[in-house]
């Protein structure tokens, strides 16, 4: 026997014999294979145990390594589910996976388990890492696996897309297959946490059965376990999900509507106003802002290309009874082109400026909702923009512009360009027209140039029918969203037969831009909730001041006077009239995140005044009544910027 392995740099080495995984990093170097937790092997993960005997192209995985952390979280993996097989002998165990953010094991029994229950699967799971127990890596018949895993359905439904011979990692008398690379031992999994339990629906369909999903995650090193922990309650403390809870925002059923968000008073206030501020602002830029229906004949979307490209995310249309088939909209984009083609238009019409806070519904498998950021029926700040081909570029800038002021305006200041342009081997996705798409690109690439910005591009991030600038936003949890979009479009004006009337008396085809300026309602405020963690500035609290009366019977009364002052100048006060000690109502609003707490006492309502304390401070201020109005008024003015 002789073979060669082929190194990463290129270089080769020989065997005459056998060798593990390990034994082949010891051979390139002693420190190599103290430090290998894998290897590589023809681009597939493999254990330390792993035997190579042919010819292959191999890379030693070392703890340095992504994807020895990988090994490392699937370890952990394996082991919790040996402990919790021990300790639960009736349980059943779904999918695995480990990750960059960790790991995950599926689980089911009767009484499933709780998040109370993770500290002692902890303790298991330390005494067998202090033990340092083996983990053996061998292979079994299938059938031999499907004897040992009959009473687990959900085991035996993973089986059946194996081979005969299926590779399995065994510690003690635990078996399981589906991992790639484990490490020979528990020892090394020193530095893990148990995070959370969730539920998920077997293989990610609603009709299969929920079972329990235990989050954890696992390092190499302490520090690097404790950084994460800390990122992770910094994450939790500006989830949306939990701050709209905390501040009866919204609120998500599954009972009557997966998906299907519920705004609350004091959430569909911040929405409201952000509303207002939006079509505000697009009408004062030259918008006509529109209504159109949720519902739109299918044919239309066969037209527009949706029905190809979209069908997976559109809804199931309806059958009317008269051969009329109706779709619940998943672009507002056809809505739009119908009032464009309502009437004859005369390049002195252009730009033609469409926009609409448009309801759209798109089918997302439940697996993926999430709190507002991944919703079934959403919202979208939707415009389109019909021009002539010469006016490209400045209504372009126009748009661009429009965006920067609104960032401006609440603060958003982490973003980044990105040009997206098609795929062209992907000729599934967009739209066949090589000439329209090298176009299109080309103009949307120039006017990025004209303006003199820095700009990253991405190929394959297009939409379809068109290449777009993405404005790309650093979420607070570190993740990377599109806030805004500008698309260029030369296939819906074409598929349509959109036309004006040009100066020569001939027809034209006008071109189409497509914008949205923060994306959709659900998605944007759920990224305000997170960037402020639930305390908005004042221009968009629910709540601007929360007014206490020292005493219900003595201040009451001018509690409300105040209240009313404040109505009338269009600011969002309340009174708190409980029967609850002063302290407690302050505490109170401090946790409701209020910008603004008055206390009115004798002193107080004898001045026509009130004593001020701002969130998040220790520092009361007394001041006439007119005087707070001022500030407040002057703080909503300049949204909430610094003076």
């Amino acid at each position: 026997m002789s073979f060669s392995v082929t190194l990463p740099d290129g270089s080769k080495k020989d065997f005459d014999k056998a060798v593990s995984v390990k034994e082949l990093a010891s051979s390139i170097a002693t420190s190599l294979g103290k430090a290998a937790v894998g290897a590589k092997i023809n681009g597939v993960m493999k254990p330390l145990d792993y035997i190579v005997d042919e010819d292959v192209e191999a890379a030693i995985i070392t703890d340095k390594d992504e994807e020895g952390l990988d090994i490392l979280r699937a370890t952990a993996a394996f082991l919790l589910e040996a402990v919790a097989k021990r300790k639960y002998p009736e349980l059943r165990l779904g999918m695995h996976e480990a990750d960059e953010g960790g790991f995950f094991v599926d689980t089911d029994k009767e009484d499933q388990i709780k998040v109370t229950e993770l500290p002692e699967l902890e303790k298991a799971m330390q005494k067998a890492i202090k033990n340092g127990e083996k983990i053996e890596y061998t292979s079994m018949k299938k059938s031999e696996l499907e004897e040992i895993f009959k009473d687990d359905q959900f085991k035996l439904d993973l089986l059946k897309d194996e081979e005969d011979e299926v590779a399995v990692y065994k510690l003690g008398d635990f078996v399981d297959f589906g991992f790639d690379a484990l490490l020979p031992n528990t020892g090394k999994i020193k530095n893990f946490k148990l995070l959370s339990v969730a539920g998920a629906y077997w293989l990610g369909k609603s009709s299969n059965p929920m079972l329990q999903r235990i989050f954890g995650t696992a390092f190499f090193k302490k520090a690097a376990l404790d950084e994460d922990l800390k990122r992770r309650a910094e994450i939790k403390e500006r989830d949306h999900r939990t701050i709209g809870r905390d501040l009866d925002l919204f609120f998500v059923d599954p009972k009557v509507g997966a998906g299907l968000p519920y705004w609350m008073p004091k959430g569909a206030t911040i929405r409201r106003v952000v509303e207002r501020y939006i079509v505000d602002k697009e009408v004062a830029d030259g918008y006509e802002h529109v209504y159109t229906p949720v519902l739109m004949n299918v044919d239309a979307y066969k037209t527009s290309g949706h029905w190809a490209h979209y069908r997976d995310d559109m809804f199931p249309p309806m059958d009317m009874g008269d051969g009329e088939m109706l779709e619940l909209r998943p672009m507002n984009c056809p809505s739009h082109i119908q009032i464009y083609k309502h009437h004859i238009r005369s390049y002195r019409e252009l730009p033609i400026r469409i926009a609409e806070l448009g309801m759209m519904h798109r089918y997302e498998k439940s697996g993926a909702l999430s709190g507002l950021q991944r919703v079934r029926e959403m919202t979208l700040n939707d415009g389109h923009t019909f021009v002539a081909l010469d006016q490209i570029r400045e209504e372009f800038a126009k748009v661009l512009k429009l965006i920067m002021d609104v960032y401006k305006d609440f603060d958003i200041t982490d973003y980044y360009f990105r040009l997206s342009y098609r795929d062209p081997k992907n000729t599934d996705k967009y739209y066949a027209n090589d000439e329209m798409w090298e176009r299109s690109q080309s103009m949307l690439k120039a006017a990025m140039d004209d303006l003199g910005l820095d700009y990253v591009e991405a190929e394959g991030e297009a939409a379809f029918y068109g290449p777009k600038l993405d404005i790309q936003t650093k979420t607070a949890l570190g993740n990377d969203e599109t806030m805004s979009t500008i698309q260029l479009d030369f296939m819906l004006p074409e598929r349509f037969g959109l036309t004006y009337v040009g100066q020569d008396g001939e027809e034209h085809r006008p071109v189409m831009i497509h914008r949205g300026i923060v994306g959709t309602m659900e998605r944007f405020i759920a990224y305000l909730t997170e960037i402020y963690k639930g305390a908005f500035p004042t221009w968009l609290a629910p709540v601007q001041a929360e007014i206490i009366p020292v005493n219900e019977e003595a201040h009451g009364e001018y509690a409300d006077k105040v209240r009313a002052e404040l109505a009338k100048r269009g600011f969002r006060a309340e009174v708190d009239h409980r029967n609850e000690k002063l302290g407690y109502k302050i505490r109170e609003s401090q946790t409701q995140k209020v910008p603004y707490t008055l206390v009115l006492g004798d002193e107080e309502m004898n001045a026509n005044g009130v004593n001020v304390r701002r969130y998040g401070t220790e520092e009361q201020i007394s001041k006439s009544l007119d005087d707070f109005i001022a500030e407040i008024d002057a703080d909503v003015k300049s949204y909430s910027r610094e003076k």
